[in-house]
C-alpha cells in the first residue's frame, strides 16, 4: 500500500483542434479534478506533470487559484510518465512534502507539434539525434524495428494486431468521450488501412494524436475519508532497464519481449503481494497496437508468444477473463500521454465507466515502464 488515493479525475474534451491554449486545457482540467474531489483550490499544495510538458507551473498556480504550493516535480519522458507521476505524487505526500497533489497533462498535439510526423532535422539533444542518424524519425519507424523481432520470433502478423484494433475501437465505440464514438471497424477494414511501416504497423494500429488535459488529485489515505470517491492507490512503480533509449532497447539479448514492463511487473507483484489473476480488468498504454500484446505478456497474463491467440479467444473483450482498454485505448479514445488511460483506471475502480466492467476490485493500469494497481473503497 502506498498510503495515498486518487481523490479526484477531471479531464477537458478530446479533439484535433481545442482553439485554447495548453495552459486553459491544464486549468480547464485541474479544476475539473479539484471538484470531483470535493476540494477546492487552495486545499492543493503540490503539482506534478511530465518533463515534456510546456505549462509553467507558476501560469498554472495562478490560473487555477491555488494559494501555496509546497512540492512541485516533472517526471521525464512521456508515455512512460504517466503512471510514474503517481508513483511521484505519492511519495512527496508519504515524506510529507505536501498534502494534496494536483497531476496534469495538457496539451494540443493534433493542431500544434505533431509527435507522429517526422522530424524535419537533426536534433541537438540525444537520444532523438542518435535515432536521426540512421533514418529513424518517427516514432513509428522507431517502434517498428522491436515490433518485427516479435512477430519473427513468434510467427505474430499484423492480422493479430488488428485483432486488438478491433476490439478498442469496439469499446471506443460505446464511450461517449473517446474520438471514435459510435465508430468500431472491422479486421477487414483494419487490413484496408494504409501501410505506415509495412509489414508492421497500418495507420489503424498507431494511437491518434490528440488536443486535450487530463488532471488527477492524489492525497493521503486518512485525508480522503470524508471525500466523496477516493480509490487506493494499492502500487505504483517505475523501472528503467539500462540500454533502454526513450522506450527501446536494440541491445537486450532478447528482442522479442518487453524488459522495461517486465521488471515492472516483478515489482508491482511484490509490492502488492497481487498476482495477475486478482486483477480484474487492465488498462495498458499503447501508442502502437502491438505494445498491447507486449504488455500482456509482460505481466503474466498469458504466456510469451501467446498474447495473439488470448486476444482472438475473447480474453480482452468486455465480458471476456480480463477486458483490457474499456475506453477505447488511446488509439479508441485519445492520446494525452496515457494520463486519459489512468483516469480510465480510476473510474473502473470507483464503477463509474461508460463499458463499466462488473465487480471490479482490483485495476491494473501499465505505462511502458511505469504500473499502478488501483483498488476499489
Amino acid at each position: 500500500m502506498t498510503g495515498s488515493v486518487i481523490a479526484g479525475i477531471g479531464h477537458t474534451e478530446f479533439s484535433k483542434d481545442s482553439g485554447r491554449s495548453s495552459l486553459q486545457l491544464a486549468a480547464e482540467a485541474g479544476l475539473a479534478a479539484i471538484r470531483d474531489a470535493g476540494l477546492v483550490p487552495s486545499e492543493v499544495d503540490g503539482l506534478v506533470t511530465f518533463a515534456v510538458d510546456d505549462n509553467d507551473e507558476l501560469s498554472l498556480m495562478r490560473a487555477l487559484g491555488l494559494s501555496e504550493l509546497h512540492y512541485w516535480s516533472r517526471v521525464p519522458g512521456g508515455g512512460y510518465a504517466a503512471c510514474a507521476t503517481v508513483q511521484v505524487a505519492a511519495s512527496a505526500i508519504a515524506a510529507g512534502a505536501a498534502r494534496t497533489v494536483l497531476i496534469y497533462r495538457a496539451m494540443n498535439e493534433r493542431s500544434g507539434r505533431r509527435f507522429g510526423q517526422p522530424l524535419v532535422r537533426r536534433t541537438t539533444a540525444a537520444p532523438l539525434d542518435v535515432h536521426f542518424t540512421y533514418g529513424i524519425d518517427t516514432p513509428a519507424k522507431m517502434y517498428a524495428l522491436w515490433f518485427r523481432r516479435y512477430m519473427h520470433e513468434y510467427g505474430v502478423t499484423n492480422e493479430d494486431f488488428g485483432r486488438y484494433v478491433v476490439v478498442a475501437r469496439r469499446h471506443a465505440a460505446t464511450n461517449p468521450n473517446a474520438w471514435f464514438y459510435q465508430r468500431p471497424i472491422t479486421l477487414d477494414e483494419h487490413q484496408q488501412s494504409r501501410w505506415i511501416v509495412e509489414p508492421v504497423l497500418r495507420l489503424f494500429d498507431c494511437c491518434q494524436e490528440s488536443d486535450g488535459g487530463v488532471a488527477i488529485v492524489v492525497t493521503s489515505a486518512d485525508r480522503a475519508t470524508d471525500l466523496p470517491a477516493p480509490v487506493s492507490v494499492v502500487g505504483a512503480v517505475d523501472a528503467h532497464v539500462t540500454g533502454t533509449s526513450i522506450m527501446n532497447n536494440y541491445y537486450l539479448p532478447d528482442l522479442a519481449g518487453f524488459a522495461d514492463a517486465q521488471r515492472c511487473a516483478a515489482r508491482l507483484w511484490g509490492q502488492t503481494g497481487l498476482r495477475p489473476g486478482d486483477i480484474d480488468v487492465a488498462e495498458i498504454y499503447e501508442n502502437f497496437s502491438p505494445l498491447a500484446l507486449l504488455v500482456l505478456e509482460a505481466f503474466g497474463f498469458c504466456g510469451r508468444g501467446e498474447a495473439a491467440s488470448y486476444i482472438a479467444s475473447g480474453a480482452i473483450d468486455l465480458g471476456g477473463e480480463l477486458p483490457v482498454n474499456t475506453h477505447g485505448g488511446l488509439l479508441g479514445e485519445a492520446y494525452i500521454h496515457g494520463m486519459n488511460t489512468v483516469i480510465e483506471g480510476v473510474r473502473q475502480a470507483r464503477g463509474q465507466a461508460a463499458n463499466q466492467v462488473p465487480g471490479v476490485e482490483h485495476v491494473l493500469v501499465s505505462s511502458l515502464s511505469s504500473a499502478l494497481i488501483l483498488r476499489a473503497q
